[in-house]
């Protein structure tokens, strides 16, 4: 089988450092790149960089665009195609800039791994998103069940991800000092919690009902008054598995440990759901929700304003671009509306028209 050249390890190696120290991208993001390149070198028969052509961009834009994908089995999406040749057209950018490369690759050349108008358009196009309501929720925590120290934890893990919106990789960090019940707040310590872009801030509890913090609460009580874990323990620990009498493995308790990633949080939204007949929600879907939710408590700019930033975002903006659509339902009905007379507008009405048109030009600002 064939291997990458040394040349190509090399500016790899330093590509790497590239975009963790000077662009500051997380782990995450780096190994995407990483499989979009991986793809173009097992294309191009592991070519050297430094030979790269149109040719090479506009055949592997051809070769994507007919694979299949390895766990669906259907034609690559074009978004996943968009993202490939972006990721290489930002590392052959980057390797115009550098000593050995920048009098054998052309510039222009690297402008070939750009897709059609159309099929761009087809790959930002969004979908139709699954979002869960707050009943829903709150229905599926009713019946977790909460026995066990292990079913303790992952009803109190749905909770917490409801109360406070945080994304997977902080909730997989998260410690119990950060949590404070007194205050009803998240502390995401960037020093200790993996949050994007790591950002440190405090989210304060959503009014969610009375259910998600009293499981919270008695999980906490769990934690460390029978299990004995102190404040610098993981809130969420991993689960300690042994051999069962057929030598398998099975869940026998709790590690103080963190979980390494999100993919067992995952894997308990998805039991829980299913239990309850509902269709797989995952964790980040909750931050849809809970903007909804902001939506239609949310009175003012400022209030709203607010909402956004105990998600971590800096700008209202990224609340309603991100995740912020109108449902179907909704929109269906906001239309239903427009089609009938308009009432005769009232100083109330008024009064919200003129929040509206001061929460415009605040977002404009932003």
């Amino acid at each position: 089988m064939k291997k990458s050249s040394t040349n190509n390890v090399r500016i790899l190696h330093d590509y790497i450092k590239y975009l963790r120290d000077a662009r500051r991208q997380d782990d995450s993001t780096i190994d995407g790149a990483l499989k979009s390149i991986n793809r173009f070198e097992e294309y191009t028969g592991y070519l050297d960089f430094n030979r790269f052509r149109a040719k090479h961009a506009i055949g592997f834009k051809k070769h994507l665009l007919g694979q299949k994908s390895c766990v669906t089995g259907d034609q690559l999406s074009k978004a996943t195609v968009l993202t490939a040749t972006r990721h290489l057209k930002m590392f052959f950018q980057y390797l115009v800039t550098q000593k050995g490369y920048r009098s054998k690759i052309s510039y222009s050349d690297i402008e070939y791994f750009n897709l059609s108008e159309k099929d761009t358009r087809i790959a930002n196009a969004k979908r139709k998103r699954n979002v869960a309501t707050i009943e829903q929720i709150l229905q599926t925590l009713e019946a977790m069940p909460s026995e066990t120290a292990l079913e303790k934890r992952d009803r109190a893990l749905l909770a917490f991800v409801l109360l406070t919106g945080a994304r997977d990789g902080a909730v997989a960090s998260v410690k119990i000092k950060h949590v404070d019940l007194a205050e009803q707040s998240f502390y995401q310590d960037a020093r200790e919690v993996k949050t994007k872009f790591s950002k440190t801030f405090v989210t304060y509890f959503f009014p969610v009902g009375e259910l998600p913090s009293q499981i919270l609460a008695e999980w906490l009580e769990c934690l460390t008054k029978d299990l004995g874990y102190k404040p610098n323990d993981p809130l969420f620990p991993k689960t300690k598995l042994a051999h069962n009498d057929n030598q398998q493995f099975t869940a026998v308790g709790l590690l103080k440990e963190s979980w390494s990633n999100a993919t067992p949080i995952r894997k308990v939204f998805k039991q829980a759901f299913e239990a309850v007949g509902l269709p797989y929600f995952n964790p980040h879907s909750f931050r849809n929700t809970l903007v909804r939710l902001g939506e239609n408590l949310c009175r003012t700019p400022e209030e709203f304003k607010a909402w956004s930033q105990n998600l971590g975002h800096e700008s209202v903006l990224t609340s309603f671009y991100s995740y912020g659509d109108v449902p179907d339902y909704k929109q269906a009905e906001l239309l239903r509306k427009l089609s009938k007379p308009a009432e005769k507008t009232t100083p109330e009405m008024e009064d919200q028209f003129k929040q509206f048109m001061e929460f415009q030009k605040m977002m404009a600002a932003n």
